[in-house]
């Protein structure tokens, strides 16, 4: 955990995965939680709300829902993220690009807008990125570009928030269910770069949720020394 006490966090996307291993971890440590997500957080949250982070009209609402009377939170992480198929950018279909666009950077927006109309105070805002932003490499299609165009997103706005450090992060691998799919289903040879994903699987290289929930909570003290508004790279931090 940071050598900061995380007493209270917003953590989008629980539901499952890294989300869900973020919020047992900040639990484990004493935080209050707040949940938003599509299918609802397994975890005994502080709060929780139900939304289809899809449809951004919706989430304001959600937001004023669930942060009703709250008026700090240390840390708040925009997890909630689609991968979409891994296929050619010909391949394509331009309403599922526009889907994972939607979810994996528009749906932050309303969230964003509503801490900063509702003044709420917050000390510190992640969000999860990958090294799909930055690589290019063929296949990843709507998500490495979603990735990136969130990484721009947190440059931005992070002028908005002044005094509240502001991070894109890649995480680094994690075996969530986008590795499941991955490695079932993803034909390496013909997208060769995803085959060290599938050759890192079950090894130390690719950690649980939980262990690499913990890693972020562990980099939270080093990421606040870094210029807020970048993108990092835990395994570079």
């Amino acid at each position: 955990m940071s050598d900061t006490p995380i007493r209270s966090a917003l953590v989008t996307g629980n539901s499952s995965g890294l989300g869900l291993g973020l919020t047992r971890m900040l639990m484990r440590g004493g935080a209050a939680v707040y949940g938003l997500s599509r299918s609802g957080c397994p975890a005994s949250t502080t709060g929780d709300v139900q939304v289809d982070l899809a449809d951004d009209a919706a989430i304001a609402p959600a937001m004023a829902r669930l942060l009703d009377g709250v008026e700090r939170l240390d840390l708040v992480v925009l997890n909630a993220g689609l991968l979409g198929n891994i296929q050619s950018m010909q391949e394509a279909d331009i309403r599922e690009l526009r889907q994972v666009m939607d979810v994996n950077v528009w749906a932050n927006k309303p969230i964003l807008d509503h801490l900063l109309s509702s003044g709420v105070e917050v000390g510190q805002i992640v969000a999860i990125s990958s090294g799909a932003s930055v690589s290019g490499n063929f296949g990843w299609s709507g998500y490495s570009i979603s990735k990136a165009a969130l990484n721009m997103f947190v440059q931005l706005y992070a002028h908005e928030f002044p005094g509240t450090p502001m991070h894109s992060l890649a995480p680094g691998l994690i075996d969530t269910a986008m590795q499941e799919y991955i490695s079932q289903e993803v034909d390496t040879e013909r997208f060769p770069a995803l085959k060290r994903l599938q050759e890192a699987r079950g090894t130390e290289v690719m950690p649980d949720n939980d262990t690499a929930a913990q890693g972020i909570l562990n980099s939270l003290e080093r990421l606040r020394t870094v210029p807020t508004g970048s993108f990092v790279d835990l395994r570079e931090l």
